[in-house]
């Protein structure tokens, strides 16, 4: 592959240079900082950032967001600490979703096949009541059926059937989620 030939092609990061900036210098570090342990503050940066964000949501310290104007966050969502949002493209977390630590979120990728490694996006959707456990990893264009759990350390890069627990790397159904 020619790294040196690479470029973004039609990607864009989804907003202006000044606020990726503002978040990058500002918003970013005070959201993420162990010393602003508070949800209510870090939910507000996310909202003057252009997130849409729900009520009663839990935000660890920690906690990375890339674009915050392509977040989407639903009610009652609990997200861990050093858990990582790496948006370039959305991500919908629904109502009711646990989000745990040190877990991944992956929207972008690059054709391994393309002679210049050509950057690949595609969003992620956690539907309601999901539990993605601690260092879980989920991949780009993946769709986390409702009331779905990956396990511990669990690695996906396909979409997740409702109401069932998977677990391992790549991730496999373990069995039905009976709540």
């Amino acid at each position: 592959m020619r790294l040196d030939n690479y470029t973004l092609g039609s990607y864009t990061p989804g907003a202006t240079l000044w606020q990726q900036l503002l978040w990058y210098f500002v918003g970013q570090p005070l959201f993420c900082s162990y010393w602003l342990p508070f949800s209510r503050l870090k939910v507000w940066l996310l909202r003057s950032f252009g997130a849409e964000v729900g009520q009663h949501v839990r935000i660890k310290p920690g906690v990375r967001v890339k674009f915050p104007w392509r977040l989407s966050v639903g009610d009652y969502v609990w997200i861990g600490e050093n858990a990582w949002l790496d948006n370039l493209a959305a991500i919908k977390i629904a109502s009711h979703v646990c989000i745990s630590q040190d877990v991944y979120l992956c929207t972008g990728n690059h054709n391994w096949s393309h002679p210049d490694f050509q950057l690949i996006t595609a969003p992620i959707e956690i539907e309601q009541g999901c539990w993605i456990a601690a260092r879980a990893v989920v991949g780009p264009g993946v769709t986390i059926g409702k009331g779905a759990v990956l396990g511990l350390g669990s690695v996906t890069g396909r979409s997740l059937q409702a109401m069932t627990i998977y677990t391992g790397n790549p991730a496999q159904p373990l069995k039905q989620r009976i709540i």
